[in-house]
């Protein structure tokens, strides 16, 4: 039997809600443990349900998804915030990775995208609806090249696992990484794996954000 991934949606709209639920649960590894009008609720139910995931609205009265998304990953670093919202302003998405989620994709996204968002973030990946990637980076990326970290994290890298994390800040999947660079989609998830825990990075977002404060692309 699959293992199931467990969801908690948080929604300030019931319609919208149910409509995530529909389209999640009718797939056989994805459950639906808990919903959460609000991101007081979101945090509470975070802790008593243990999700694997929390589908995370932005715009909620009272506390607000960001706050939410940044209490319930630092309660329980094992649960992953995908955000989901309406908006992509840069502040939102910004404000949405600082706090520690592990995705941010817009509500036109399509079935297929979001299924597929939910199960990469559960497996350690990440996810930016490209738009939103690209006015980020526009946003903030000069002025995170202007404050490089005082140490380098990329100094223990080997050569191949330097040119996977170039890869990763270009933005690209496992699948793409392995051919551009040759390598077996295997070896490169290992090699990400590497990466990720040499440089400190808690999933492929903060790695992007890190390598344009390095100035390692541009």
């Amino acid at each position: 039997m699959t293992e199931q991934i467990r969801i908690l949606l948080v929604d300030d709209q019931e319609l919208i809600r149910v409509g995530f639920r529909l389209v999640l649960e009718a797939e056989d590894d994805l459950v639906v443990v808990g919903e959460a009008g609000d991101g007081a609720a979101a945090i509470a139910r975070a802790s008593t349900l243990a999700p694997d995931v929390v589908l995370m609205d932005i715009r909620m009265p009272g506390v607000d998804g960001i706050a939410a998304a940044e209490e319930i990953v630092r309660a329980r670093p094992q649960t992953r915030v995908l955000v989901l919202t309406t908006f992509d302003l840069d502040e939102y998405a910004f404000g949405a990775i600082r706090a520690g989620a592990s995705g941010f994709l817009l509500k036109d996204a399509h079935r297929h995208e979001l299924i597929a968002a939910v199960r990469a973030v559960h497996q350690g990946d990440a996810v930016l609806a490209p738009r939103v990637t690209r006015r980020l980076l526009e946003h903030v990326g000069p002025r995170l090249a202007n404050t490089p970290p005082q140490d380098d994290p990329t100094a223990s890298l080997t050569e191949r696992e330097r040119d996977v994390f170039v890869q990763i800040a270009l933005g690209l999947s496992n699948v793409e990484i392995a051919q551009a660079l040759f390598l077996s989609e295997s070896t490169v998830k290992t090699h990400v794996g590497r990466v990720l825990a040499k440089v400190g990075a808690r999933d492929r977002v903060h790695a992007v954000i890190l390598a344009h404060r390095l100035g390692l692309v541009d």
